[in-house]
């Protein structure tokens, strides 16, 4: 039709006509390779080759320039053939597949798309495209984050996009392929709301219906996974329907193209490409017309040209002529790029329902699209070009929060009254006994244990980002004052209790305590807690770090995945300093229930509550070692590692507080013992404390069970008294003896009997009744060694 049109033309190539020879390669290079060589050694000379497939096309436009011929193709579309250093003499009214890409990123920037997947078939023209579109997005600041290709069998190539999430996908792969891709699409269930996918328009308009033995899937699966999908067609008809050269309309040519044929459009091969084959024929005349023009004028004429290198000007004058092009044809206005590359627009459509809707045009040369506005999509919207993850903060429980709160201010309270109390009665004298100023050290200590809690539930909820590093700061200084002052002054009491009461030293020593050693001992452990806190926040500060979780699904929404995070206090080098910290206090707790079990039984009026430090050393240490490791477990859980901690600060704290001062206060209010330590020695007497009282009964207990031993030794006395007298008087019976003799014996008997009667008596004070007023004779002494008494006296 196009070879009869122009001969028809009196103004075209008036002394010439165009014939066509042509052959049918099939598409085969090997076939090709033949046709061409019989083309260059058999008559007619050939001024022009006109191959169609691209594989055909590169190989013919390779060898062409060794025979000075210039190549012209009406469907060829690999962008490999736009190379003019591989093809110097090769023009294509068919554009490059590339032509595609400048159309596909403006649709992604309409849409909001910045990522995209890519799945090609292997082959060189769609890796070649694949490039060009790679290298086009990167321009326009999208990312392909998936680019997957396969050879026949697309199953992994599909599985591997419905892994990595891909949600806008480009495939390039032939019509046949295609049925085997969507096939897999359609069992991996990747379309639908969240899925587009884009493709070639050159297919067949009813392609996914075609029964194909490759595949089994039926013909409703298919529809079912192709809905909704775009297409980018290069426009091979010009929608204007405006007269070009030929003097017909696009749908005139439509018309006699349809009386030509015997089947329908859609089982004509190579129907889609007649009017790029019609403009084709078109174009080469207008540039052998122009030639001959130039030619003319040199005195040469076509007819003169061979394959020889002698007349490269005619091939010359040709490319130029080719090159130069512009006419407006039945597809549209030809025009060629620099590579000899058609500049054409492209027509854009989707599938809806199961036919294809035109949604716009885009004319590349221009930079111009003519959008419709007929997209549809299943969402109302298009769909993001990922899942759309939102980071969401876990935050303490507000209600937790309060709760505790209130408790750890009552606490505070609580603290403060004990301390004023404390310093209010520091002159009562069982007050004084108890150490006064390490008890002070006590509630100060809780009072900051106790503040920490608050800063330990302060999150994003409450402060912005950059308040968080001192937050961090606040909470490790209260909690390490806190713990130094509070447990260090219990533990330099039941200490001190230990070291003095448990070894053999001297009474004086005993009873001598000097307060100074005490508060430098607690002043020790306070140092050891500053300079280890001051190194780590100086070293390593703690600054705010956020814990991921697993992404959740919400209710009702499939393309928003949240993603919980969880702010922390952390340090580079966080387990170092907690080893560190923790290695040293654990240390001291097990100290400090150590001492606590060896002075339970120990008494002392220098520091009398030293069994109710005991007591709440047990109580903290059992809270600290519990809560340690526990909360270092649920630290992933905000609400239990806040509960945990923050109640075991209260629990040891209300603990300490009423164990060390609710007995003091009990005591001064039910006794009166207030203000001054007159007052309280004149209504104890010598007795200040519970302790004096014991001593005095077990005293008086001790001298009752000494008068009952000192009973039975005096009738045991009297009995050896009278044992001695009969002796005596056996003696002078048996012996003759002066009367001199006799009365020194009486004397005597009368001398050592004297004082013995006298030994105890029992108006008299059991001290004095106890100390003989003179010497006791040898017999006596001998009677009596294993009698003397051991007292114990105030």
């Amino acid at each position: 039709m196009a070879l009869r049109d122009v001969n028809n033309r009196s103004d075209i190539l008036r002394d010439y006509e165009l014939q066509l020879i042509h052959h049918d390669s099939q598409c085969d290079p090997g076939k090709s390779t033949k046709f061409l060589y019989e083309l260059l050694y058999n008559e007619p000379m050939k001024i022009v080759l006109m191959p169609g497939c691209s594989g055909v096309s590169t190989l013919v436009a390779e060898a062409a320039r060794m025979w000075n011929l210039i190549v012209l193709s009406y469907g060829s579309s690999s962008p490999a053939l736009s190379n003019r250093q591989r093809f110097p003499t090769f023009f294509r009214t068919h554009p490059s597949a590339t032509l595609h890409n400048p159309t596909r990123v403006k649709l992604f920037k309409r849409w909001g798309w910045n990522k995209i997947a890519t799945i090609q078939q292997t082959t060189e023209v769609f890796t070649s495209t694949l490039d060009d579109l790679e290298q086009r997005v990167k321009e326009a600041g999208i990312e392909i984050s998936v680019r997957q290709s396969f050879l026949t069998d697309p199953g992994v190539a599909v599985k591997n996009l419905k892994r990595q999430d891909a949600r806008i996908i480009v495939g390039l792969f032939y019509e046949t392929e295609a049925r085997k891709v969507f096939c897999e699409v359609f069992k991996e269930k990747l379309y639908g709301k969240k899925y587009v996918w884009f493709l070639i328009g050159w297919y067949a308009d009813n392609w996914f219906k075609i029964r194909d033995n490759n595949i089994n899937c039926t013909v409703q699966n298919m529809t079912e996974a192709v809905e909704g999908h775009v297409t980018t067609e290069i426009l091979m008809i010009n929608p204007t329907n405006t007269r070009g050269i030929s003097k017909m309309t696009s749908q005139e040519f439509l018309d006699r193209l349809q009386e030509m044929i015997s089947k329908s459009p859609e089982e004509t091969g190579g129907y889609q490409e007649a009017p790029l084959a019609y403009d084709a024929i078109w174009a080469l005349a207008l540039a052998l017309n122009k030639t001959a023009q130039e030619l003319a004028k040199k005195q040469m004429r076509l007819e003169q040209f061979n394959y020889h290198s002698q007349n490269h000007d005619i091939t010359h004058e040709l490319y130029r002529a080719m090159n130069s092009s512009a006419f407006d044809g039945v597809s549209g206005h030809v025009v060629f790029d620099a590579s000899g590359s058609r500049m054409a627009w492209t027509m854009i459509e989707q599938l809806q329902d199961g036919k294809y809707v035109k949604i716009g045009y885009y004319d590349t040369t221009n930079d111009n699209m003519s959008y419709f506005g007929t997209d549809r999509w299943i969402g109302g919207v298009p769909p993001a070009d990922h899942t759309k993850v939102i980071p969401t903060f876990r935050y303490l429980s507000q209600k937790l929060f309060v709760s505790v709160s209130i408790l750890a201010g009552l606490g505070i309270v609580l603290g403060i009254s004990c301390l004023t109390f404390n310093v209010y009665n520091s002159n009562v004298r069982y007050i004084q006994n108890s150490q006064p100023y390490l008890n002070n050290m006590t509630a100060v200590g809780c009072t900051l244990a106790l503040a920490a809690v608050f800063p330990l539930g302060l999150d994003g909820y409450h402060i912005r980002t950059w308040h968080f590093p001192l937050v961090c700061q606040a909470r490790v200084w209260l909690l390490g004052l806190g713990f130094s002052l509070a447990y260090g002054s219990m533990f330099t009491k039941i200490w001190w209790v230990h070291t003095v009461f448990t070894k053999k030293v001297e009474k004086e020593r005993r009873k001598h305590l000097d307060p100074w050693r005490l508060y430098a001992t607690v002043g020790l452990l306070l140092a050891i807690d500053v300079l280890t806190l001051a190194v780590w926040q100086i070293v390593d500060p703690l600054h705010r770090t956020i814990e991921e979780f697993t992404k959740e699904v919400p209710a009702g929404d499939e393309d928003v995945l949240i993603l919980p995070q969880l702010e922390h206090c952390s340090s580079s080098k966080m387990n170092t300093w907690l080893g560190i910290v923790y290695g040293y206090k654990g240390l001291l707790l097990l100290l400090g229930i150590f001492l606590a079990y060896e002075t339970k039984s120990v008494s002392t009026e220098k520091i009398n509550d030293h069994r109710a430090v005991g007591m709440a050393i047990y109580n903290v240490a059992v809270l600290c070692m519990i809560t340690a490791p526990v909360t270092m477990i649920v630290s992933s859980q905000q609400d239990a590692a806040f509960a945990f901690a923050s109640l075991a600060v209260v629990f040891s704290v209300y603990i300490t507080l009423v164990v060390l001062f609710i007995p003091k206060m009990r005591r001064l209010i039910t006794r009166g013992e207030w203000q001054s330590e007159q007052q309280d020695t004149m209504k104890t007497g010598s007795s200040t404390n519970n302790n004096d009282e014991e001593k005095s009964r077990q005293l008086e207990k001790e001298n009752r069970e000494l008068e009952k031993i000192i009973a039975e030794k005096e009738e045991r006395i009297s009995e050896l008294r009278q044992q001695l007298y009969d002796r005596q008087q056996l003696r002078s019976r048996r012996r003759v003896s002066t009367a001199a003799k006799d009365s020194y014996t009486d004397n005597h008997y009368n001398s050592t009997a004297g004082p013995v009667s006298s030994l105890y008596q029992p108006n008299m004070p059991l001290v004095n009744s106890l100390l003989p007023t003179q010497q006791p004779d040898k017999m006596a002494r001998n009677n009596c060694e294993g009698s003397r008494v051991h007292l114990l006296y105030k």
